[in-house]
């Protein structure tokens, strides 16, 4: 409750600052995205089920562990076809510069910079092309899904993998996204378990609960 007081090693603080100084700690994973999205590429992320998750990643909420608070509180969809990450071998260079139009120097073991998407990728204008905003959209979705729903330990790089899965917007929609941001948080927490294990991946804000 508001106002009441913990002892910690000697010390007391109340409630609200333990709560400050959670929602401070895990503040700090939800970076590595450019800014808040543009409105010219909603109808892209809408499509895909991703408008309501980047209108509110810039504030950490409170939820349960659940899926069905997955899907209230981030707005992914939880049903449809599963959404799989398995690596097949590729040559994520040509992928990223047939789908992108652009290559990243800087690949390693198949991933790629948060930097260089935001770096590459910059909000798109009221003289953009087509082609410029649907690239643009989906480099912001990786940059959530790299910087905030799915992020591993680096937290500055995620695989390219991820961009196949959104070729087709619609078809993206369709996909059970809040699962495996679901799964890819507990098997986090499962590996956190592990002697000497300082960090930890996933989406975070869910533990706020």
């Amino acid at each position: 409750m508001a106002g009441e007081l913990i002892c910690l090693d000697t010390k007391y603080i109340s409630v609200d600052q333990m709560t400050m100084s959670v929602d401070r700690m895990l503040q700090c994973y939800i970076r590595n995205m450019s800014g808040p999205p543009s409105p010219l590429i909603e109808n892209y992320l809408r499509e895909v089920g991703f408008w309501h998750m980047a209108k509110i990643g810039w504030g950490c909420k409170e939820c349960t562990i659940t899926l069905e608070d997955v899907q209230l509180q981030l707005g992914l969809p939880v049903d449809g076809y599963a959404v799989t990450g398995s690596v097949q071998f590729a040559d994520w260079g040509a992928v990223c510069y047939e789908l992108l139009g652009a290559i990243s120097y800087n690949i390693n073991r198949g991933q790629i910079e948060m930097g260089w998407l935001q770096d590459t990728f910059l909000e798109p204008d009221n003289d953009s092309t087509k082609l410029e905003r649907i690239r643009y959209a989906w480099a912001y979705i990786l940059e959530m899904i790299g910087g905030y729903l799915m992020s591993d330990l680096s937290q500055n790089r995620l695989h390219p993998r991820w961009l196949l899965k959104l070729v087709d917007f619609r078809a993206a929609g369709e996909l059970s996204w809040g699962s495996i941001v679901l799964a890819t948080l507990y098997r986090e927490m499962c590996g956190a378990t592990r002697l000497k294990k300082s960090k930890i991946g996933g989406c975070l804000s869910l533990l706020q609960s």
